[in-house]
């Protein structure tokens, strides 16, 4: 896949996602602060239990792999994809973090 195609797909895969955040979460966190709550609805049955458990741990290895390749590649700025993966999600914070070791790998290969 060319490098072009993966980031234009990378980014509206997270612009799409951000949009679904600001559409769903946004109003229904207005109308209802407790951000407690918020955290905790994605644990109300058992399914979306499950669903909710896979985010977590799926934002907890990217961390784990931003923290790694921060050590082993030299990978700046990772942490605000961390930032990204807990809000509006790991889709954008995932999706950034690709795009941006991508351009910084490349930019290492050529030194």
């Amino acid at each position: 896949m060319y490098n072009k195609i993966f980031y234009s797909l990378l980014a509206i895969f997270s612009v799409f996602y951000t949009g679904l955040f600001l559409w769903l979460f946004v109003p229904a966190q207005i109308s209802n602060p407790d951000m407690i709550f918020a955290l905790t609805s994605g644990f109300v049955n058992p399914y979306s239990s499950v669903y909710s458990a896979d985010l977590l741990v799926c934002w907890a290895i990217l961390a784990l792999w931003i923290w790694y390749e921060a050590k082993v590649h030299s990978i700046k700025r990772g942490w605000l994809c961390i930032l990204l993966g807990f809000a509006p999600g790991v889709a954008v914070g995932l999706s950034v973090y690709l795009i941006m070791r991508n351009r910084q790998l490349k930019v290492l290969r050529k030194v």
